[in-house]
């Protein structure tokens, strides 16, 4: 299951809501502000990261910028409870699932959320016969 965490106002969020909608994946939304997010959840965004805390901590936002500590000053806990009770700091949208987990809207990156068996599929789909495959099939020779 896809997991989508947006604010309202985000226009990047709508995008991957939109994205996910015309894609036809099921996905559960939570609204980082009327939703609040438990010390676990928050824990487990943590891990999933990357590169740590910085692919999903908004060091320039207000909340952030009012604490006037850096990142690694804070402690695990600190900084759990910090997300908690100021979730404008994170980034948005998240989006993942057990496979997948980006930041930010970006249309590369969220074909991820594609199940592996249907982008084999798409690889394959366009033949010389096709009328299209001018196009298509050059630009995956470039790729």
């Amino acid at each position: 299951m896809i997991i989508l965490y947006t604010s309202p106002g985000c226009a990047s969020c709508r995008k991957a809501k939109s994205w996910l909608k015309e894609n036809d994946m099921k996905f559960v939304e939570k609204n980082i502000f009327t939703t609040l997010l438990k010390e676990d959840e928050i824990k487990y965004l943590l891990q999933r990261s990357e590169n740590g805390t910085e692919d999903i901590i908004s060091t320039r936002s207000k909340a952030f910028q009012s604490l006037q500590k850096e990142l690694d000053d804070l402690t695990f806990a600190e900084l759990v409870d910090f997300i908690q009770k100021n979730p404008s700091v994170l980034k948005r949208p998240i989006i993942l699932n057990e496979q997948s987990f980006v930041v930010g809207y970006d249309d590369d990156e969220i074909t991820a959320f594609v199940p592996g068996h249907l982008r084999a599929l798409s690889e394959h789909a366009c033949t010389p016969q096709c009328p299209n495959y001018q196009i298509c099939g050059r630009v995956r020779k470039e790729e």
